[in-house]
């Protein structure tokens, strides 16, 4: 799904880079979906600006209150991270710990926006928020950087939130370049951090949608474009002549459903009729969102994990009238007979290929304060099923300077590796290439009860 925008070359003319031309509508560039909101998240390293990028699409869109805005003015200057750090302790020590949200909407699109933390210790907060992210805007701080180097090294954190990103199959992974308001020569400066986000694409296997020049605290290509006379100019700046980073972000497209997969439903509640006049015969109604394929009247379908198989007699929508559902939407499906259904059991399609495992091969972003080793057994949860894992071994972990895969025998806080799990009962998984509802699973400390892992099924 990812759309390259090759707009490092600054003499390509305006307006059009790799057949993505800034003058036409979202639906003439892409194939995908722009119809619907983009849901967003900046990341990157610490103090990387990501609060203010934020701030700043805010105010020059026009989507913040003028008593809102007087709210946020420092020594009468306009402090814009203060629009998204809501928390105290991140007010006063000047950074991000939580993820927050943010609405706002401009003529082409609506935007969902959420601010994850750079810090390493809050990487965790960063994988909530990119697993259900349309797109990922990563800040790479010009400052922090040896930017007249042309080999220079991207910071760690940097490096780290692209895997995580490129992990979570985030569609649309955006380098946004910051602060070159703040170095001697900007277009330098430009050339050679690109040239550095290109070279850790390549060995990364991570397909960037853009890499754009901004300054969030000027306003610098953020909303206007430079040269359109709405946005400051500055010497060497505006060589640059490609999109802002906004009309990028109105033309990406939104996370497509997985319907080209066969029919997965996890059953998150039970509904139960006392009435037989009612819409579902007095039979029971399982209620919850369709995570692959679609679901219709007459359908075949094997329960998980009884393996009893039944007909879909009804399909309600989520304003309870007669549809057929596809992925990504709410249903309540009746069936021709009773059978035993509770939370956390799965509605298979019964023509499909799912093979029920209790041998899976993961991808785990590691979260926990402890250290994963193998034979701790957590708590795994797939859909809202929890069933016991037993790690059984670690294959290696992925060096996020270097990209290499290396023997340990196990996985600190914040690291990436390569685990094999053992789980207590089978479950209907598929790779996270192929669906991001089958393929992920959360592991949860059996003691603590604290989040400890997130597991992709490799």
């Amino acid at each position: 799904m990812n759309t390259t925008i090759n707009i490092a070359n600054n003499s390509i003319p305006v307006g059009t880079y790799d057949g993505f031309d800034i003058s036409k509508s979202p639906e003439a560039n892409l194939k995908g979906d722009t119809s619907s909101a983009l849901k967003f998240i900046t990341c990157g390293s610490v103090d990387d600006g990501k609060s203010t990028l934020i701030g700043r699409l805010l105010v020059d869109s026009k989507a913040v209150l003028q008593d809102h805005l007087a709210g946020v003015q420092r020594q009468g200057e306009t402090d814009l991270a203060l629009l998204t750090d809501g928390l105290s302790a991140e007010r006063e020590q000047g950074i991000t710990i939580d993820v927050a949200y943010r609405y706002f909407s401009t003529e082409s699109r609506k935007f969902i926006i959420g601010d994850a933390p750079g810090h390493e210790q809050y990487t965790r907060n960063m994988v909530t928020a990119a697993s259900s992210a349309d797109a990922a805007v990563v800040l790479v701080d010009a400052t922090k950087l040896d930017w007249q180097n042309p080999k220079l090294e991207l910071l760690v954190q940097t490096r780290r939130h692209s895997l995580l990103a490129n992990l979570l199959r985030v569609p649309s992974i955006v380098f946004a370049v910051n602060k070159l308001d703040a170095v001697a020569d900007s277009t330098l400066a430009y050339q050679n951090i690109s040239a550095a986000l290109n070279k850790f694409g390549a060995s990364a296997e991570l397909a960037a949608s853009a890499i754009v020049p901004i300054s969030a605290l000027k306003g610098w290509n953020v909303v206007a474009r430079c040269g359109d006379g709405l946005a400051p100019h500055a010497s060497g700046w505006c060589a640059y002549n490609g999109p802002s980073l906004l009309q990028i972000l109105e033309q990406l497209p939104s996370t497509p459903a997985d319907v080209g997969v066969p029919f997965a439903f996890p059953v998150q509640w039970v509904e139960k009729f006392s009435s037989s006049s009612d819409t579902s015969q007095g039979r029971r109604i399982f209620w919850g969102r369709v995570a692959t394929g679609s679901v219709a009247v007459g359908q075949q379908i094997s329960i998980l994990p009884s393996g009893q198989s039944a007909t879909v007699a009804q399909v309600l929508n989520n304003i309870r009238k007669p549809d057929v559902v596809q992925a990504g939407h709410s249903a309540g499906i009746v069936l021709d007979r009773e059978v035993d259904v509770s939370r956390g059991d799965w509605l298979l399609d019964a023509d499909s290929n799912f093979l029920p495992t209790r041998e899976l091969q993961t991808t785990i972003a590691w979260m926990d304060d402890e250290p994963l080793v193998a034979g701790r057994v957590y708590w795994a949860l797939h859909g809202h099923r929890w069933v016991k894992a037993k790690v059984k071994r670690i294959v290696h972990k992925l060096n996020v300077n270097t990209l290499a895969e290396e023997d340990v025998s196990q996985l600190e806080p914040n690291a990436i590796g390569h685990v094999e799990l053992s789980l207590q009962e089978p479950v209907a998984a598929l790779p996270f290439s192929q669906s991001r509802v089958m393929g992920s699973l959360i592991l949860v400390d059996t003691a603590s009860h604290k989040t400890s892992g997130a597991a992709l099924v490799r």
